[in-house]
C-alpha cells in the first residue's frame, strides 16, 4: 500500500507546486522588463545562498544554525524522498541518508518551535505560527515511512504506518512544504527567495569571496530622454519584475523593522509592512491578513490595491499613505539587515519619484528646497556667489586659477552653514599642515544633487550632476576629498551612470592616510571620554568604518562604542530629506541617538557628517558635545619632525604614494 500511494501523492504535490510556480511567475511578470542573465544567475545561486545570505543570517548564531539544520535537512530530505519513495530507488544507503536528513530537519524544527513559543514583536504571527508544526509533520512523517526501507521495521509495517502518518506527511507536510512554496504560505519565501537571489536587480551586491564583500548602494538613474520611461512607480506593475519577485521573497522576520529609525520614532513607517503591502498589490486584495506590526498610528485592514491601481491615492485609500514613504531617512539599515537582500530604499525612492515628478506632491519644505536647487543650485536658496564668503581670510586656491592639483576639496552645501564652516576651516588647516596640494571649485561648485534625488526629483538631480560633471571635466586632479558623506556617496557612486567617474574619499579616510604617511603629528588627547557616531552614507552605504576610528586612535582617544555602532549604527535622522519633510512621530530620531550616546557615558561624540552634526547638536539638553573629526584633528596638530617616517604597515598604500 505504502509503495503504491506514496509516489502518487509525491508527484501530485510536485505537479500542484509546478502549477503554482507558473502562477507565481505570471504575477511577477506583471512588472516592467529587467534584463538579467538567467543561466549565470542560476549558476551563482548556490554561492549567493550559502555565502551572502548566510553572512547576514549568521549574525544571529542560534537562528543561523537552526536555519542550516531545518532548510538543509528539508532540501536533502525532499530530494531523497523523491528518489526513495517517488521513484522507488530504495536501498539501505539512500534510506539511511533520508533518515539522517529528516532527523536533522526535525531537530531544527524544535528550535523553530521554541522561537515561536513566545516570538519577539518583530516576527509576524498568523500563518507563521503553524510553521513549526508543519516542519515537524514533514520531517517526522518522512522519517517514519523510511524506517521499513532501511530494515528497522519489517516491510509489511508500511500499511499501518501509512495510516498513522498519511495526514501528517502528505496532507499536511507535503501541502505546506511543497505546494505552499508556490501557492502561498510561510514556505513561499523558499521558492521566491531562491529566484530573487538568482535574478537580483543588483547582482554586484553579491561577493566574489566569503564574507559578503559585495556592495551596491547607488540609486538607479531614470532615462529621462525616453518618453516611454515611467517617471517613478505609480502602480505595483511599474516596478521591474525582479523587484516584485524580491518583495514576494520577504520572510517577515522583522529584522528591518527592528532597526528602522522611523519605526522606532513612531513615524508611520514599518519597512516590513511596506514590503507586504507591495505583495498585496502584486496579487490584489487588502492588508487585512497581515499579522505583523502595523505602521505606527495606522490600523491594519484599511488599505487595498491591485497590480494596476495606484499605490498612493490622491484621494481615498490605496496600498500606502504618502507620509509612510516620506518618513524614510534612506539610511539603509533595513537593507543591511534583510537576509533576503530586499532593496527597500530603492522601492521607496521609486515611489517618491512618481509623487514628485508627476504630481509635485513633496510635503513640508520639500517643494521650496527643490525650487531653491533649480534657481540657485543650493537647497538653502543662498546666492551662489557667496559660497566662499566664510573663507575670505583663508585665501583658498581655486581650480580655475590652477587647472591641475592633487586633491579637489569638495565643500558641499555645508559651506553656507555657519556650524559646518568651522569643520571646513579645520579641514583646510589639516590639509595645509600636511602640505597637500589642493584647491576648491569655489563659485563653480553646485549642490551634488543628493537631496533632490532622495526627494524623488530625478530631473533636478541629473541637471545638477551633469553640470558638475561638465565643470569637473575642465580640470585635472587625482581625487576628490569631502567632509560630507552624502556628496562623497553621490560623486563616487551615482555620477558614474551619467559619465562622471572619480576617485572620491571621505576626509576621515584621507586624514588616516596622511597620518600613516607621517605627514601629520598630534599632541596627546587630554579631553574626556569619546564615542563615535557612524554616518549612514559613510558606513552602510560605503563600508567605511575603520578610518574614522583609526584617526581617533591616532589622537590617543579610546572610543567608547555605542551598542548600535558600525553597520548597525542608528541613523541621526538627517538623511533622505527627512528634516525637510519633517513627518511627525512620537519622538525624534536624533533624541534617540543622543540617548545612545548618553548610555556610553561619553562627554563628546565625534562625527564625520555635517547633517549628523546638525541633527545631534539640535537635541535639547544633550549630554555630550558634538565635534567633527576634522575639528579634533586640527586642535591636536603639532609641528612634525622634518623627516618623519611613515606610520603604516608594509601592505598599506600611503597618501604620498597615491598623490
Amino acid at each position: 500500500m505504502l509503495n503504491t500511494i506514496l509516489p502518487i501523492l509525491i508527484f501530485a504535490a510536485l505537479a500542484l507546486a509546478a502549477v503554482g510556480a507558473g502562477r507565481r511567475v505570471r504575477l511577477w511578470r506583471q512588472g516592467r522588463p529587467s534584463p538579467v542573465p538567467l543561466l549565470k544567475g542560476l549558476a551563482a545561486l548556490p554561492r549567493r545562498y550559502l555565502v551572502d545570505l548566510h553572512h547576514v543570517v549568521a549574525r544571529d548564531k542560534v537562528m543561523s544554525n537552526t536555519h542550516v539544520a531545518t532548510a538543509g535537512g528539508f532540501v536533502a530530505a525532499a530530494v531523497l524522498m523523491i528518489l526513495v519513495h517517488g521513484l522507488g530507488l530504495a536501498n539501505p544507503v539512500l534510506g539511511a541518508l533520508l533518515l539522517a536528513a529528516s532527523a536533522c530537519m526535525f531537530v531544527g524544527s524544535l528550535f523553530v518551535a521554541r522561537r515561536r513559543r513566545d516570538p519577539p514583536a518583530r516576527l509576524s504571527r498568523g500563518p507563521w505560527m503553524r510553521l513549526p508544526k508543519s516542519l515537524m509533520a514533514f520531517s517526522l512523517g518522512v522519517f517514519l515511512i523510511t524506517l521499513p526501507t532501511v530494515g528497522i521495521l519489517p516491510p509489511d509495517a508500511g500499511s499501518w504506518i501509512l495510516a498513522l502518518v498519511l495526514a501528517a506527511v502528505v496532507v499536511w507536510g507535503l501541502a505546506e512544504m511543497v505546494v505552499g512554496m508556490t501557492w502561498g504560505g510561510p514556505m513561499k519565501h523558499a521558492f521566491a527567495g531562491a529566484l530573487h537571489l538568482a535574478f537580483h536587480r543588483r547582482p554586484e551586491r553579491f561577493s566574489s569571496k566569503a564574507g559578503g564583500e559585495g556592495r551596491s548602494t547607488g540609486l538607479k538613474a531614470l532615462d529621462l530622454e525616453n518618453e516611454a520611461t515611467p517617471l517613478g512607480v505609480e502602480t505595483p506593475s511599474d516596478f521591474t519584475w525582479n523587484q516584485l519577485l524580491g518583495f514576494d521573497a520577504c520572510v517577515q522576520c522583522g529584522r528591518c523593522e527592528a532597526v528602522c529609525p522611523a519605526f522606532a520614532a513612531g513615524q508611520p513607517l514599518n519597512p516590513k509592512k511596506l514590503i507586504q503591502d507591495m505583495v498585496v498589490g502584486l496579487a490584489g486584495g487588502s492588508d487585512a491578513g497581515y499579522a505583523g506590526s502595523p505602521y505606527p498610528g495606522k490600523p491594519v485592514g484599511e488599505h487595498h490595491g491591485n497590480p494596476h491601481g495606484p499605490i498612493v491615492a490622491r484621494q481615498g485609500t490605496a496600498l500606502v499613505d504618502a507620509e509612510t514613504l516620506w518618513s524614510c531617512t534612506t539610511c539603509r539599515a533595513c537593507v543591511e539587515e534583510c537576509p533576503m537582500m530586499i532593496e527597500h530604499v530603492d522601492a521607496i525612492v521609486d515611489m517618491r519619484r512618481h509623487l514628485t515628478l508627476e504630481h509635485g506632491n513633496t510635503p513640508g519644505k520639500g517643494a521650496e528646497v527643490l525650487d531653491n536647487l533649480i534657481a540657485t543650485d543650493n537647497p538653502g536658496g543662498f546666492d551662489p556667489g557667496s559660497r566662499l564668503h566664510w573663507a575670505a581670510d583663508l585665501n583658498l586656491p581655486r581650480m580655475a586659477d590652477l587647472g591641475q592639483v592633487d586633491v579637489l576639496l569638495w565643500l558641499g552645501d555645508g559651506a553656507f552653514d555657519m556650524r559646518n564652516q568651522r569643520t571646513l576651516r579645520a579641514l583646510v588647516k589639516v590639509l595645509r599642515a600636511a602640505e597637500v596640494d589642493f584647491a576648491v571649485l569655489g563659485d563653480e561648485e553646485r549642490d551634488s544633487g543628493d537631496v533632490a534625488r532622495r526627494l524623488g526629483d530625478e530631473a533636478t538631480f541629473q541637471s545638477l550632476a551633469r553640470r558638475n560633471i561638465a565643470t569637473l571635466s575642465r580640470y585635472r586632479f587625482q581625487r576628490i576629498v569631502t567632509c560630507d558623506p552624502h556628496s562623497f556617496h553621490v560623486l563616487g557612486n551615482e555620477y558614474s551612470e551619467l559619465g562622471g567617474h572619480y576617485a572620491v574619499q571621505h576626509h576621515s579616510t584621507f586624514i588616516a592616510e596622511l597620518y600613516d604617511a607621517g605627514r601629520l603629528a598630534f599632541s596627546p588627547w587630554k579631553g574626556g571620554s569619546v564615542t563615535y557616531h557612524d554616518p549612514c552614507y559613510l558606513g552602510r552605504y560605503n563600508g567605511e568604518y575603520e578610518a574614522p576610528r583609526r584617526v581617533l586612535e591616532a589622537l590617543g582617544i579610546q572610543v567608547a562604542e555605542m551598542e548600535r555602532s558600525g553597520f548597525r549604527s542608528r541613523c541621526c535622522g538627517g538623511g533622505g530629506g527627512a528634516p525637510i519633510i519633517d513627518i511627525p512621530g512620537e519622538r525624534r530620531i536624533p533624541d534617540m541617538r543622543m540617548n545612545d550616546v548618553k548610555e556610553t557615558g561619553a562627554e563628546l561624540v565625534a562625527v564625520g557628517c555635517p547633517q549628523c552634526t546638525a541633527m545631534l547638536e539640535g537635541v535639547v539638553d544633550a549630554s555630550a558635545e558634538v565635534r567633527d573629526i576634522a575639528e579634533l584633528v586640527a586642535d591636536a596638530l603639532v609641528a612634525r619632525p622634518a623627516a618623519a617616517a611613515p606610520r603604516r604597515s608594509a601592505d598599506k598604500t600611503t597618501a604620498e604614494e597615491v598623490i
